[in-house]
């Protein structure tokens, strides 16, 4: 199942995808795609409520109207740094031992095809194409990795956009060049696992102005997604509707010989396979 939300921003409502380009809205049955309705969410429950509506002739086009970040704001944003071993080595650091935890600000949160604002003063804007992870129930001391499969209320397409200098020279934490607004378009839908055949075997790509940048799957990855969520509930009590971005292939703006960053007027598009595509163009921070 795709779970979308569909309005201008801040007013979202949420619904099922149906078809290509076609959904069914939900917004009777729950307020938002938030944590309260992930908690509770019954895929074969809801899946007969979309089938009778479908029959009733209540499916809507999408087009013309824009898609929201797939999720409402959520509690956190966690991520984890260099989860890939070939990322790794392009930036120059160890592969780690343990997962590189961090956290991004839950306001950067934006739409698939929202635009990106390119920080004040900033040079080294930065890309990144990751798999999200949504929580569905709440993780805290989880026995295993095996029992993060059942809190797990989804996947989606995550663009983990860094402002390098802010991040790495500046001082202090991660978060500073993270954390940006517009820093992490999400979307266009949320996945449920029972739409994604193989979570350890999604390709991965992004590109900058038509021209491929980043190329990747989820096979490399050091850190998989269960031994992941299970991790971190032993450090933190995750909530449903948290998002956790996974990390990154190589390919990114840092990685390259010469570096290259964004600019206002670049246009990223970036998808992961079963998970959908996104587009944003690149645009000056008011």
């Amino acid at each position: 199942m795709k779970l979308i939300r569909v309005g201008p921003i801040g007013h979202e409502k949420p619904a099922v995808l149906t078809g290509d380009g076609t959904f069914v809205d939900i917004s009777d049955l729950t307020r938002d795609v938030d944590g309260s309705f992930l908690e509770r969410l019954n895929v074969a429950d809801l899946g007969t409520v979309v089938a009778s509506r479908l029959a009733d002739g209540q499916e809507r086009s999408l087009e013309g109207l824009r898609i929201g970040a797939p999720i409402a704001r959520p509690h956190q944003i966690v991520c984890i740094g260099l989860n890939y071993a070939d990322h790794a080595a392009e930036s120059g650091m160890p592969i780690p031992d343990e997962p590189i935890v961090f956290n991004k600000s839950p306001n950067t949160l934006v739409g698939p095809r929202d635009e990106i604002r390119i920080p004040r003063g900033s040079e080294k804007t930065d890309w990144e194409v990751e798999l999200g992870v949504v929580i569905g129930s709440e993780c805290r001391y989880l026995e295993s990795p095996e029992e993060a499969w059942s809190r797990i209320a989804g996947l989606v397409v995550s663009n983990d956009v860094s402002e390098r200098e802010f991040q790495l020279e500046r001082g202090g934490q991660w978060v500073k060049g993270k954390s940006c607004e517009t820093f992490n378009p999400c979307g266009p839908w949320l996945v449920t696992l029972d739409d994604i055949p193989d979570v350890r075997q999604l390709a991965m790509w992004l590109d900058i102005n038509g021209e491929r940048q980043q190329t990747g799957s989820t096979a490399t990855m050091i850190f998989e997604v269960p031994f992941l969520v299970w991790y971190l509930s032993q450090f933190m009590v995750l909530e449903p509707g948290d998002l956790i971005n996974t990390g990154t292939p190589p390919g990114v703006g840092m990685g390259k010989s010469p570096q290259r960053f964004l600019v206002a007027g670049d246009v990223v598009e970036l998808g992961i396979e079963h998970l959908g595509a996104q587009r944003q163009a690149c645009i000056p921070a008011p």
